[in-house]
């Protein structure tokens, strides 16, 4: 079945249509010194790994726990455990890297069930299978409808009672993100996890993914400090993102805008 999903990502990048030109133009701001060919053969690959991204989607829930934990590996893991254990919850942020609902699995398979947060997808009918796939996989989805103060409540409560809250956070969706500097460029992500972190305590831990052969890596960021506030914070976030995105971008699946130029 791997190769249909290759064949398709293939034949994805030679037709060239909008999500590839962007992801080609997102790809040229990370590796800006590389060459046509070397461009080209990062978008072919990055394609390849956002198919096979979909089509462990289709596998995943069918998956044995002991497959989900098998196939992850951690770097650092350390510092999200010491973080759980200390009682105050622990906020997890992280960029469109490989496979985050792999993460999400593998982490509630551990004992850190999931709370996280998903834009609402139109048909309602879309959203709704989207919401019961990361469900079937052990997550806590809350249905994300702009600023909407009741989801941060929600999960403020459960970061105070001792949860784990995971957030993608390299794209703003609201259009009234944080400034930041994303690899030299302007950029805009969401607030949220930095406010979270402000608002209960709970420590901000930025992870980046990556593929390795048939295993998912998961590497775990130093905790961000609290000090310059939600700003302050993100554009920390924004810095550990753009490492784990420069030593594995094949494997950013940004097929969208996200720089402000």
């Amino acid at each position: 079945m791997t190769w249909v999903f290759t064949r398709v990502a293939d034949f994805v990048v030679r037709r060239d249509g909008g999500g590839v030109r962007r992801l080609r133009g997102n790809l040229a701001v990370v590796r800006p010194d590389a060459s046509a060919d070397e461009l080209d053969g990062l978008v072919s690959a990055g394609m390849r790994s956002y198919l096979r991204y979909w089509q462990e989607a289709f596998r995943l829930p069918e998956w044995s726990d002991e497959r989900i934990v098998g196939r992850v590996r951690t770097v650092n893991e350390e510092r999200l455990r010491d973080a759980h254990a200390a009682g105050k919850g622990v906020i997890c942020a992280l960029p469109h890297l490989a496979n985050y609902d792999h993460a999400g699995a593998w982490a509630g398979r551990t004992g850190m069930p999931v709370s996280t947060v998903a834009e609402r997808l139109k048909p309602e009918s879309l959203f709704d299978r989207f919401v019961a796939y990361r469900a079937k996989l052990g997550m806590e989805v809350l249905p994300l409808t702009g600023s909407d103060e009741h989801v941060f409540g929600v999960l403020a409560e459960r970061l105070r009672a001792g949860g784990f809250v995971c957030l993608v956070a390299d794209r703003d969706l609201s259009e009234r993100g944080v400034p930041v500097e994303f690899f030299g460029r302007k950029s805009r992500m969401p607030a949220g996890p930095a406010a979270l972190s402000v608002r209960t305590g709970a420590p901000l831990i930025p992870a980046t993914l990556h593929y390795d052969g048939p295993d998912l890596v998961i590497t775990f960021h130093p905790p961000i400090p609290r000090d310059g506030g939600p700003a302050a914070m993100t554009q920390r976030c924004a810095d550990a993102f753009a490492e784990g995105i420069a030593a594995h971008p094949q494997d950013w699946h940004m097929l969208q805008r996200i720089f402000v130029d």
